[in-house]
């Protein structure tokens, strides 16, 4: 087999990248199953050992390989979940930029304010026992700093789920993951959680009497206070 130049070479792996994965998609290749070794591909796509490789890569980076040491690849079939992991990376280096922590705080209440505007006109009986109950249990938390926050996460991840769009409850993970670091930087009283559970109480109150410009103020007023109570533990404030 002859030399292959870099851009061809990089080509060819993303021809190969393109095949593994409609095969993943469409079912002929099931999740789970071992991925083909590498002599085997390097034969059914006349490629070379390097580029086989920079494929796997290149598949692994996608997230439709679960690549470990000494293990051969698996396949594995993306969802939100792994689009999380994926995207985390690149997120914790934006966050690193100036402002960038204040940017991705601003683009949820941009998302939330929608989600207690579309809680507030369209929540049914089980969706408000579910705020509800996530309420109850965010009040009973007030004494415990850890539950709290816990608790204080499960009410927010509520009004997410209740849009019943399965991308949104996967952006209310992703805003919980990449920003958690900076919330626990912030000193946590109990005198805090009680202004945040009234700022909660009144959020749900106002989708009770199903008005969505009060919960939408009500939400933003609660997350404009909590940046401010925060914002001084973050390094670009």
């Amino acid at each position: 087999m002859r030399p292959q130049r870099s851009d061809e070479g990089k080509r060819r792996a993303d021809d190969i990248v393109k095949e593994v994965e409609q095969r993943i998609l469409d079912g002929r290749l099931a999740v789970g199953a071992i991925l083909p070794s590498e002599r085997v591909l390097m034969d059914e796509f006349g490629a070379s050992r390097t580029v086989i490789r920079e494929a796997i890569t290149a598949l692994s980076n996608r997230g439709l390989l679960d690549c470990k040491p000494r293990f051969r690849p698996t396949i594995r079939k993306p969802g939100m979940e792994t689009a999380l992991d994926i995207t985390t990376p690149i997120v914790q280096q934006l966050l690193a930029n100036r402002g960038g922590v204040e940017n991705l705080y601003r683009m949820r209440v941009f998302i939330e304010t929608g989600l207690v505007r579309h809680a507030a006109t369209n929540a049914d009986k089980d969706g408000i026992s579910q705020l509800r109950q996530a309420l109850q249990a965010n009040e009973a938390a007030i004494n415990d700093s850890d539950s709290f926050y816990r608790t204080d996460t499960a009410f927010h991840a509520v009004l997410y789920e209740l849009a019943d769009n399965p991308i949104l409850p996967a952006v209310h993970a992703g805003f919980t993951a990449w920003l958690a670091p900076h919330w626990d930087c912030m000193p946590r009283l109990p005198e805090r959680n009680q202004q945040n559970y009234l700022a909660h109480e009144r959020i749900f109150n106002c989708i009770l009497d199903r008005d969505p410009d009060a919960a939408e103020a009500a939400l933003k007023q609660h997350l404009d206070r909590a940046w401010e109570l925060v914002r001084g533990t973050f390094k670009d404030s």
